[in-house]
């Protein structure tokens, strides 16, 4: 990954991690700011993976309408983790086991959706590019996401301890 392309990836890493941390932890943005820098995101990530991926123009042709696709159906994903993290949020300095439980058990079910979801797809963008280009793309995919989680993981903090 070339230098311009780390320094997309941080950009739409510090976009998405204000979207999804501060309206959290902080509860003072309103609705129409949130869907506003959704969708820059959604943009910038498009960009990223178009400056990453080295398409021939057939090849974008049939790849952007399944990326698209798969895209709206991660959006939908990604929206529910950040009703996680909000629900965490609201509940993190006074957790009780019920709480905890739910927390996890959604935690768990997104997780799964998510695997679920790039397993679901696998099929659709090997008919529309060679096999080595699925697996750029899925990499590419994979250190975004990767990227979010550990920024995510830094700036959650901790269940409270039982005492």
């Amino acid at each position: 990954m070339n230098g311009k392309s780390r320094g997309a990836l941080v950009a739409l890493i510090v976009v998405a991690i204000a979207t999804m941390i501060c309206p959290a932890l902080a509860q003072d943005k309103p609705a129409d700011n949130m869907q506003l820098v959704l969708e820059k995101i959604r943009v910038d990530k498009k960009l990223f993976v178009a400056d990453n991926m080295q398409l021939t123009e057939g090849e974008a042709k049939a790849f952007w309408p399944v990326y698209d696709r798969y895209q709206n159906e991660l959006f939908l994903l990604r929206a529910r983790s950040t009703k996680l993290i909000k629900d965490y949020a609201d509940a993190y300095k006074k957790m009780d086991n019920n709480t905890a439980r739910k927390l996890l058990d959604e935690y768990m079910t997104v997780e799964a959706l998510g695997l679920k979801l790039r397993q679901a797809y696998l099929p659709q963008f090997r008919k529309v590019l060679p096999q080595v280009k699925v697996a750029r793309y899925y990499q590419i995919e994979n250190k975004i996401q990767a990227a979010l989680t550990y920024e995510l993981a830094r700036n959650i903090p901790l269940v409270e301890a039982a005492k």
